[in-house]
């Protein structure tokens, strides 16, 4: 199975665990995901523009001597259906449609969806509204938060971004796979920030499950039901709402495996592989059962690393950077995984973890 993301690793460990070989590439190429990967190819899905040759070419050299059932292409190409639609010639597509990723990533196509379904969502605009306070820039098919900015500072937008009403609330995380016939939503996770003062928005990490009342849960799966009847999804994909009380709103669709495979990986079984079964028209029987609460967070670099020393990672260590890796300062370094009893003791101790981990690694560094 070929696998194309930013980051492959959790996409790679979970069609390892589902019997699939994994042929990845993506930007990183660390640690774990070459011990689980069956071939391994290094491209920067994270600049843009992506290099489309370096990236279909990469993928011809991993499916060479193979015979590839497929691609999965997780984060890294929001803003590019183009590129999809080159590799999907090549390749089957197990997952969204490039025109289905079009449609969603299109700001003023996503609000039109919601609003004929009836889906609270933001005010979007174009243009610069005439008064931006109280308003974010976020630039189209962006991924992550750190795209995300305040419209109140004077800037103009940058091309290719949008304005997008701000929304009080907690940001919550559905995971969901579809078929063209049925939804079925695998659980609710709660996310938060890891902010700076010029990225204020930047993901920081997620516990699952969020403590959301039962009829908040099922109003948000309706509105979901409701989506999935317009659009055609396939496969795993997450929807990011902003839950405020009583109410709530849809902010995106991610047409793609996402940032939270961490928290819902089966003890048994395989994410990756009810991804595939779903983009085959098969859903579960029911919804797999969770026994633990888990956590997950991005341990970021404080400082640039210009070659990373050798490190002892714990076993809660995920995306673990080869030895001599540079690393930018606010980049990605790492990330810290934590399963308890409850949400509120994963979050307690994936944030001790990550402490204890920035001061070992500040230390081995000094």
């Amino acid at each position: 199975m070929l696998i194309a993301a930013a980051s492959g690793r959790a996409l790679a460990a979970s069609a390892r665990r589902g019997g699939y070989a994994p042929l990845v590439a993506d930007a990183f190429g660390d640690q774990d995901t070459l011990a689980v990967a069956s071939a391994h190819r290094q491209v920067d899905l994270l600049d843009r523009p992506v290099d489309d040759e370096k990236l279909i070419g990469a993928l011809e050299v991993l499916a060479s001597g193979h015979d590839p059932i497929g691609i999965v292409c997780g984060t890294g190409f929001e803003d590019r259906a183009d590129l999809l639609a080159r590799i999907a010639a090549h390749w089957r597509l197990l997952g969204n449609a490039p025109e289905t990723v079009a449609r969603l990533k299109d700001p003023l196509a996503f609000a039109a969806i919601c609003r004929v379904a009836g889906i609270p969502h933001p005010a979007t605009s174009l243009t610069t509204p005439p008064d931006p306070s109280g308003w974010l820039v976020k630039r189209v098919g962006g991924a992550g938060g750190q795209h995300i900015r305040s419209a109140g500072n004077g800037h103009s937008a940058p091309q290719g971004a949008y304005y997008q009403r701000r929304i009080d609330g907690v940001p919550v995380s559905a995971l969901m796979l579809v078929t063209d016939r049925d939804l079925m939503v695998l659980g609710f996770s709660a996310q938060w920030s890891s902010p700076t003062p010029r990225k204020p928005f930047r993901y920081g990490g997620a516990v699952h499950p969020a403590p959301l009342p039962d009829e908040m849960r099922q109003a948000m799966t309706t509105a979901l039901e409701r989506l999935v009847a317009a659009v055609p999804l396939v496969g795993l994909n997450s929807a990011d709402f902003l839950v405020d009380g009583a109410t709530f709103h849809l902010l995106e669709i991610n047409p793609r495996p996402g940032a939270t495979l961490d928290l819902f990986e089966l003890d048994e079984g395989s994410l990756f592989a009810l991804h595939v079964d779903a983009c085959n028209g098969r859903l579960p029987a029911r919804v797999p059962a969770f026994e633990h609460s888990a956590a997950s967070a991005i341990l970021y670099a404080w400082r640039g690393i210009a070659a990373l020393p050798p490190v002892e990672w714990p076993d809660w260590v995920a995306d673990r950077p080869v030895d001599g890796s540079r690393v930018k300062a606010g980049g990605p370094l790492c990330t810290v995984l934590a399963r308890a009893a409850s949400a509120a003791q994963a979050r307690a101790l994936v944030d001790a973890r990550s402490a204890k981990l920035h001061a070992a690694l500040d230390a081995r560094l000094s």
